[in-house]
Formats: C-alpha cells, structure tokens, sequence
C-alpha cells in the first residue's frame, strides 16, 4: 500500500526530520518526499499505514499535510 499526501515542507533539513520521526512510529514503512514536486509530495509505503496519525504527527512538527487526492 502506497499513500501520499501534499505537505507544506519547504527545505531537505524539515524533510529529514519528518522522516526520521516517522520512520520511529511506523518502522516498517519506506517513506520519502519529492520536494521539487509543486505539492511537495510526502510518500509513505507499508503493510499499515496509519493516515490521521502520519497527518496529526506532522501537525504535531507544525508540518500542514493532506491525503493528495491527485
């Protein structure tokens, strides 16, 4: 299963923070950003992925993020 979501993250130095905090609560996931997409698209891969908890632990960052419904 494959999710991805629009985010607000500007820069690699947030990206890498999002990623490493996300990857302690879902460790069993591949997660990465396409920054130089307009959307700067969040993507998270896995068995179980949790959306409202990826999106309440990045607004916890002050990261605003959504599902992208393409």
């Amino acid at each position: 299963m494959v999710e991805i979501f629009k985010t607000d993250v500007n820069d690699v130095t947030t990206a890498d923070h999002c990623i490493l905090v996300l990857s302690h609560h879902f460790p069993n996931t591949r997660i990465n950003f396409d920054l130089e997409d307009r959307d700067r698209i969040l993507r998270v891969e896995g068995y179980h992925i949790d959306i409202r908890r990826i999106i309440d632990l990045l607004a916890d960052m002050k990261v605003r993020c959504s599902l992208y419904l393409g």
